[in-house]
């Protein structure tokens, strides 16, 4: 119950916190205001604070945060390897292009969300395409193929930045690659939520066929499983709550790689509880990063520099444990 409901109270505290300290009182009295459509007589800047500035920002690194930690759960299930992450097909990478295309094309924040999410998609689906070159899609093509899509992307991200204005262009798109919160808005949850809401509505529903996709296609076979379907499957919802994160906050590193592993160490491996704790975990995770990233200097940190930060030594220490090895 505790995993369960941690997500909720850390956007209430994030809500109490920042340039602008705000009583436990007042946030609940706007609140109360706002969901019962009655008149609220606390002071504007107070309303604007925690109504349109923080309790979006909270609600959007909740969403992405569970996000990447749910579709990381899955793929390191899937593909029976603990140190995949949530942008093993390319996904990440090719958001981060078409962001980058959109802000020297259009120079429109639509235009960046649309392009991330649908060059986020094409990553994944390549990578797919790719494993296909064989008769059925074993995981180690599914691997290199998603090697292969993100280091052309990354080349063709690369190429973006060169070639673009240095003044206006390239700073935004570092900024954008960096992942922040920053400009969360109701809209953006309303329009991102969407494919995140399907994907991670297919994980959950799915997360006992990833218990069998785990013991081997061999395994799963034999058990009655279409392998191939129900790969397409996961693989499919992951993307859409990947994307759907990515094209909203930007890139957001080792969160999809470092929750799963906290998860089990809670819960164990069985992905029907894992997949539901690791959504509670990262929506956990990432809006304690993102107040810390508010609070902690003058200027916001990007969160994918605090991410790095705290994923780093741990990676380590998961090669370690692991020797390098997978499952």
């Amino acid at each position: 119950m505790l995993v369960i409901a941690a997500p909720f109270l850390v956007i209430l505290v994030s809500l109490l916190i920042g340039r602008y300290p705000v009583d436990i009182a007042t946030v609940l009295n706007i609140l109360g205001c706002r969901l019962t459509m009655q008149p609220c007589y606390i002071e504007d800047i107070y309303q604007t604070v925690v109504w349109d500035i923080r309790l979006p920002r909270a609600i959007l690194g909740a969403m992405v945060g569970g996000c990447l930690a749910i579709s990381g759960a899955a793929f390191q299930g899937l593909f029976r390897n603990p140190l995949v992450s949530s942008g093993i097909l390319g996904v990440s990478s090719g958001a981060g292009f078409g962001a980058a295309l959109a802000i020297i094309l259009f120079h429109q924040v639509a235009a960046i969300y649309t392009f991330a999410f649908l060059f986020g998609i094409l990553a994944v689906v390549l990578s797919y395409m790719i494993s296909r070159v064989y008769n059925g899609t074993p995981t180690i093509m599914l691997v290199l193929g998603g090697v292969i899509v993100s280091s052309v992307f990354s080349a063709l991200l690369s190429l973006a930045k060169y070639l673009a204005d240095p003044t206006n262009e390239l700073p935004a798109i570092v900024f954008w690659l960096m992942g922040s919160l920053a400009s969360a808005r109701y809209s953006d949850i309303m329009i991102a939520g969407i494919p995140m809401l399907i994907g991670v509505a297919g994980l959950i529903l799915i997360r006992w066929r990833i218990n069998v996709l785990s013991m081997g296609d061999r395994e799963a076979h034999s058990l009655g499983l279409n392998v191939t379907i129900n790969k397409g499957i996961v693989i499919a919802c992951a993307t859409l709550a990947t994307a759907g994160a990515v094209c909203v906050s930007g890139i957001i590193g080792w969160v999809g790689l470092v929750i799963p592993h906290i998860g089990r160490m809670l819960v164990g491996n069985d992905n029907r509880i894992l997949i539901p704790v690791s959504f509670s975990l990262g929506a956990t995770f990432l809006v304690i990063v993102d107040d810390f990233g508010r609070i902690l200097t003058g200027s916001e940190i990007p969160l994918g520099i605090l991410t790095a930060i705290l994923g780093g030594p741990f990676f380590v220490y998961l090669l370690k444990k692991t020797k390098g090895g997978g499952w």
